[in-house]
């Protein structure tokens, strides 16, 4: 790695985080600490990001079953969670007093994003709505996909163009580019005939600099890596034993050049790095 950036073609599995007895779905970074929600415990592991070690367990207050989305906001320090029962974002102060604060959003929330605004994007999978706020909970903007035909967003990342990369969780789900008025950019779905072939419940993304995306296609246990025109689409070969299965939540951090790949179905955290 050098530059701050990471080679997607060159990646090799370096570490794997075991489960504790429940699903991970989603992890993110901040600074030296790895976050990965645990299902069904409603808590949230902490992790040293150069060892590996389990540091505590951060627990939320009235959190629900299911946390689909974990984002991090280096500007606010701070880490979010979506609770796609209780419709509602949770806010974990990481200041030192883990304080907490929540607003309710619209129906089932799923994945999490922090745009250069330091805000907080997410993808509402019952409403087909994405919805952007302040790290208070203030609505910024809402963009509704119905009109779009894209239907059961799961995540979404703004974009350097100030445009948004969403997916929509379904069988040949639709990873598309949206504008702020609601009109769609540019899609890859089943139409497409690219040697890759459609997604298949496609669930988070993940962005680099360049704004090259990365898609967790789920159903089809594979990393896509796609350009932002969403024209250039290939599977990435990575490194392990008995290949990827069910990848659910993506983090990409580029300062340490890394990659975390949540397993849901062999419920485990991998760690790609370019060392």
């Amino acid at each position: 790695m050098s530059g701050g950036s990471v080679n997607l073609n060159t990646l090799s599995l370096t570490h794997v985080i075991p489960s504790q007895g429940a699903a991970w779905s989603s992890v993110a970074v901040l600074a030296d600490q790895v976050f990965v929600a645990c299902n069904r415990f409603q808590v949230v592991k902490v992790y040293d990001a150069r060892t590996f070690i389990s540091q505590r367990s951060l627990t939320v207050p009235g959190f629900g079953q299911y946390c689909n989305g974990l984002a991090a906001c280096v500007g606010n320090n701070c880490l979010y969670a979506s609770d796609w029962q209780n419709n509602s974002i949770h806010r974990v102060d990481l200041s030192g007093s883990n304080a907490v604060m929540k607003w309710s959003v619209a129906s089932q929330p799923a994945g999490l994003s922090v745009n250069k605004a330091h805000n907080i994007v997410v993808a509402c999978y019952g409403a087909n709505k994405l919805q952007e706020y302040t790290t208070r909970g203030t609505l910024v903007r809402e963009i509704s996909l119905q009109q779009a035909g894209a239907t059961n967003p799961w995540q979404a990342v703004q974009l350097s163009t100030g445009d948004y990369v969403f997916s929509c969780g379904s069988t040949h789900g639709v990873v598309g580019v949206v504008g702020v008025d609601g009109q769609v950019v540019c899609s890859y779905d089943q139409s497409h005939s690219s040697d890759v072939g459609p997604t298949n419940h496609p669930r988070s993304l993940a962005v680099t600099k360049n704004d090259d995306i990365l898609v967790a296609d789920y159903c089809n246990n594979r990393i896509l890596s796609m350009n932002s025109a969403l024209s250039s689409v290939h599977a990435l070969a990575l490194p392990v034993d008995g290949g990827i299965k069910q990848p659910f939540g993506l983090c990409l951090d580029e300062s340490r050049g890394q990659l975390y790949i949540s397993e849901y179905g062999r419920c485990r955290v991998l760690v790609f790095c370019n060392c």
